[in-house]
């Protein structure tokens, strides 16, 4: 069955840089976003799952309910395996405690950085995309993106939601993740980039449109 044309998806997240972000995901399918506050919806999950996967699934059942819609979410963290213990990618937001903005949090993880060099201040991301309708996962990946490496000062400023992004270092194009173009994301198996194939393969090839 293919899948009409314009039908709506509500672009799970408040914020409009994260929206900008799951725009590109559905680029070219013949998908209407929508935006919460468009739609006049709100949602609120506890975000406790013990994944990113399971974190963006909760995301994207609450907002499909809250929208009685298609509805794609998503949740990610840095994997930063030098600190052990001291960090849980899921927590990457929270990390320095809730009453802090995002300036605050690039200088609170470049001092626990501090006494690392080399190959010890090498970072990933991990990211997780959920869709759900009404309710219902229909589907859910989760990958870890290309290896980059904390830098040792902070970049320009952080950016809502991507503020880990102005730290996180590329060496080999001499820029931070935020300034790479897309034939540089494509180049390093960006997270982002090979999401945005899932997904459009999954409403291309997979996507059953529901009838009710």
């Amino acid at each position: 069955m293919a899948m009409p044309e314009d039908m709506p998806i509500l672009l799970a997240t408040g914020n409009v840089d994260k929206q900008h972000a799951f725009r590109s995901l559905l680029q070219g399918l013949p998908l209407s976003p929508v935006t919460p506050a468009e739609l006049g919806v709100d949602a609120s999950t506890d975000e406790d799952g013990e994944t990113h996967e399971a974190i963006a699934q909760e995301k994207a059942i609450e907002w499909s309910k809250a929208g009685s819609m298609l509805a794609i979410a998503s949740d990610g963290g840095l994997v930063i395996p030098a600190l052990g213990p001291a960090w849980e990618s899921r927590h990457t937001r929270r990390f320095a405690g809730p009453e802090i903005d995002d300036s605050q949090r690039v200088d609170r993880l470049l001092e626990l950085m501090a006494p690392f060099t080399g190959a010890d201040r090498n970072a990933s991301w991990a990211e997780a995309v959920a869709i759900a309708y009404k309710g219902r996962i229909l589907a859910s990946w989760e990958l870890v993106g290309a290896n980059g490496e904390i830098a040792s000062i902070k970049g320009s400023e952080p950016v809502p939601e991507f503020w880990v992004f102005t730290v996180w270092a590329f060496p080999i194009y001499g820029k931070m993740y935020n300034q790479l173009t897309p034939e540089e994301l494509a180049a390093l198996n960006d997270h982002w980039t090979r999401l945005g194939h899932l997904v459009r393969r999954f409403f291309q090839s997979i996507f059953v449109p529901p009838l009710d």
